[in-house]
């Protein structure tokens, strides 16, 4: 379709289109085949549509908002905490497997990689640590060489 019928396509189907705008659409279609014939289908479709709508208003039977409310009523909340106490057994045991092995597989590539990081501090960093005060003590100085022995594996 053409930018002068396109612009103002729903207005000029709708009958609300301003005179001087109908005559130039007009003009266009009685010149261009492809927009009428596009044209055309569109009223078709409107007309198909328009033939659905049923002219008879619905109107619920007598009792029916009734009847809701006693179903809303008869009905209690369950809280969302208690639905998952009940899980289907199958889905319980899938669930923890799959737990564990993502677990397992995670466990095992951080030990894997573990290799990698430095082992700690050395010895001078922790002696640095403990210049404290607190450290004059004597279980101070056996807790120092417990620490150095440590790191001389």
């Amino acid at each position: 379709m053409h930018a002068v019928v396109t612009e103002s396509l729903e207005e000029y189907l709708a009958g609300e289109l301003e005179p001087a705008a109908r005559r130039e659409v007009d003009s266009h279609l009685g010149a261009c085949r492809v927009c009428r014939q596009e044209v055309a289908g569109m009223r078709d479709v409107s007309r198909l549509f328009g033939s659905l709508q049923s002219g008879e208003k619905l109107a619920p039977g007598p009792g029916f908002y009734a009847g809701v409310m006693r179903q809303v009523d008869a009905r209690k909340p369950v809280p969302l905490f208690a639905g998952l106490f009940n899980l289907n057994l199958a889905f319980g045991r899938r669930l923890a497997f799959t737990s564990l092995m993502t677990l397992a597989v995670l466990g095992s590539y951080l030990a894997a990689r573990e290799a990698h990081y430095p082992e700690g501090p050395s010895p001078e960093a922790v002696m640095a640590q403990e210049s404290s005060p607190a450290f004059d003590t004597a279980s101070a100085h056996d807790q120092m060489l417990v620490t150095l022995a440590a790191y001389e594996r």
